[in-house]
């Protein structure tokens, strides 16, 4: 158990810290090699790991894939300029549209999505728009926790949907369908509790008449017209995937792939800067890390969390579901919600209560808004936001994150009762 757990807090300490620019997956894999190297797993475990995690990864990819190609299409400027026009100068409704457009792009394009393409874009809109530093922070700051808090609605909404969904061979319709209240509320409170913490900081109202017409930033109308119909029928194939039991990369990676060739043929892209650009190393970085976490499952510690499960089962659903809820976001928030995701799957499927995967999901995507190190996702949005200029402490983030959270995620988890 020393051991497992010590392997465990070196590799993700260096996951966090980076040092010299060392990239998560490449830490990942040295860290599930030492693994086996040291006998904390077996080469059946990594076999098995590669099984759990190959479908979610892939799917993963080509979520990002296809959003980096809506990106350069003017897609995702062209919905922020029409969001900001909606408005009309007012500013408490911008801050609220800006959150829904999040939430949005979140639920079918993935946290991680909102947290690369999204952030940058409304970053550049609000800064033309001359926002003060405050206003900025809140906007910012805002942007980055509903890319986290609404991504639960779709399996595809977050790797760890994914992840947990293939673990427990929960279908897209059925996890939509379960969903969909816990995530309803999860935006409202959301909405309600940004705007209560920064409501002094958000301007009363903004000039977007400075701002460029929505039709302006399209940069292939072909394209972008096409791309309506191609992403209702990709929504249409997950279903139809979903009753035949195929893969979700098969349709997340496979339709990316269609959509990048069409987008090469009307040369609205260079597809080898696309290719290049996708997230490859959080390939390595789920499978490397699924298997040093399955290093602390042959160590006992997910029998360990398993008896405390049942002991909260015995209390009742409301106890059961909220002491799910928050176990995960805890550990979510102190070492990261892959893998707290991958841990509690573990630990509930010994309980033989599936139910609980969807508390365990709310939990882990929004537990890690408390800490900057919580998720993949706030990792990318800070680095996002550094590139542009814009530095958030931890003791900022914190700050924020601390008081916002609890309440969102216990309103959240009363739609899984």
């Amino acid at each position: 158990m020393i051991l497992a757990i010590s392997l465990f807090v070196i590799t993700l300490t260096f996951i966090i810290w980076q040092p010299k620019g060392l990239q998560i997956g490449t830490t990942a894999v040295i860290g599930a090699i030492a693994a086996l190297l040291l006998s904390v797993v077996s080469l059946s475990d990594v076999v098995e790991v590669t099984m759990i995690v190959w479908d979610a990864t892939l799917a993963f990819i080509g979520i990002i894939i296809l959003s980096l190609v809506l990106d350069k299409i003017g897609f995702f400027e062209w919905a922020a300029i029409k969001m900001a026009r909606l408005s009309r100068g007012n500013g408490n409704l911008l801050f609220v549209y800006s959150l829904i457009l999040g939430a949005l792009v979140a639920a079918f394009f993935a946290n991680d999505g909102a947290a690369l393409i999204l952030t940058p874009i409304l970053i550049a809109k609000m800064k033309y728009l001359k926002l003060n530093p405050l206003a900025l922070f809140a906007f910012v700051m805002a942007g980055g926790f509903i890319g986290d808090s609404a991504s639960n609605p779709l399996v595809i909404s977050n790797l760890t949907n994914i992840v947990t969904a293939n673990y427990f061979g929960i279908g897209f319709w059925e996890y939509a369908k379960n969903m969909f209240i816990p995530n309803l509320l999860a935006i409202i409170a959301s909405i309600v509790v940004l705007w209560l913490y920064f409501r002094k900081s958000i301007p009363v109202h903004i000039d977007i008449d400075a701002l460029a017409p929505a039709e302006s930033v399209i940069k292939n109308r072909v394209m972008f017209k096409f791309s309506w119909f191609f992403l209702a029928l990709l929504m249409f194939g997950y279903f139809i995937g979903d009753i035949y039991e195929l893969p979700i990369s098969l349709f997340a990676l496979g339709g990316a792939l269609v959509f990048l060739a069409i987008a090469t043929y009307h040369k609205a892209v260079e597809p080898v800067n696309i290719v290049k650009n996708a997230p490859w190393q959080v390939v390595w970085f789920s499978i490397g890390l699924y298997i040093v976490v399955f290093g602390l499952k042959n160590a006992g510690l997910t029998n360990h969390i398993a008896d405390i499960l049942v002991f909260l089962q015995n209390q009742g659903d409301f106890i059961a579901v909220m002491g799910t809820g928050f176990l995960a976001a805890f550990l979510s928030s102190v070492m990261n919600n892959m893998p707290t995701i991958m841990i509690m799957d573990i630990a509930i499927a010994e309980t033989g209560n599936t139910a609980l995967a969807y508390a365990n999901i709310i939990g882990c995507n929004l537990g890690p808004k408390m800490t900057p190190i919580g998720s993949l996702a706030t990792l990318l949005w800070l680095h996002v936001l550094s590139q542009k200029g814009i530095k958030i402490s931890w003791g900022q983030y914190f700050k924020v994150g601390i008081v916002i959270t609890p309440p969102v995620l216990f309103v959240a988890l009363l739609g899984v009762l």
